[in-house]
């Protein structure tokens, strides 16, 4: 079976960054799994939202120059959000209709989220790596206008919406920095240099 040369690795002028046409689908499979995941909380069927995250990153994956390397970017990621996400829980600010098996942890839809976050970290938002300053202030507006998003969607719901928006504009600030870095040292999209 051969890729699509509109989305399969290939070298470009700038060390093998995606190409536009890769971009665009990364950034509609991105935003797509993401909307179908939040409608199958709001619809209590998180677990089909979270089967749409996986294969959403299961197709970044199985395209990536170094799949491994990208995989370990997104189990950073989601581990990330399982603790980033567990100390919101624990603020008792937020709360969520569906997929929270244990009362004290993120909701697994919500790991899952993270991990597909990584899916973009390489290729639609390469061009924020080594852009800390703009990535943090990027963070802190769009981390809680999406989780508003999904607020309005119907997965989650505030508690104590300042307080809770106080805690994602910070928590997002620390963060996208964070993931940026680390999209940096774990970049999978493009071919080994020392290969």
């Amino acid at each position: 079976m051969t890729l699509s040369p509109a989305i399969a690795p290939a070298p470009a002028r700038d060390g093998g960054a995606p190409s536009l046409a890769r971009r665009l689908v990364n950034f509609v499979v991105f935003e797509g799994a993401w909307f179908a995941c939040i409608l199958g909380v709001s619809h209590g069927q998180p677990l089909w939202g979270t089967a749409a995250v996986a294969a959403g990153i299961a197709w970044h994956v199985a395209i990536s120059a170094r799949p491994a390397t990208e995989l370990a970017l997104i189990g950073i990621l989601c581990a990330i959000g399982l603790v980033a996400e567990s100390l919101v829980v624990a603020q008792g600010n937020v709360a969520y209709p569906a997929g929270q098996p244990v009362a004290w942890l993120a909701p697994y839809w919500m790991v899952a989220l993270w991990g597909e976050f990584g899916i973009a970290l390489n290729v639609t938002l390469r061009w924020l790596k080594r852009k800390p300053w703009l990535a943090a202030l990027l963070g802190a507006v769009f981390g809680p206008l999406s989780f508003m998003g999904g607020v309005r969607l119907g997965g989650a719901r505030f508690v104590d919406e300042p307080a809770a928006l106080v805690t994602l504009v910070v928590m997002w600030a620390v963060l996208m920095p964070l993931a940026m870095w680390l999209s940096d040292r774990f970049d999978g999209v493009v071919p080994d240099p020392h290969a």
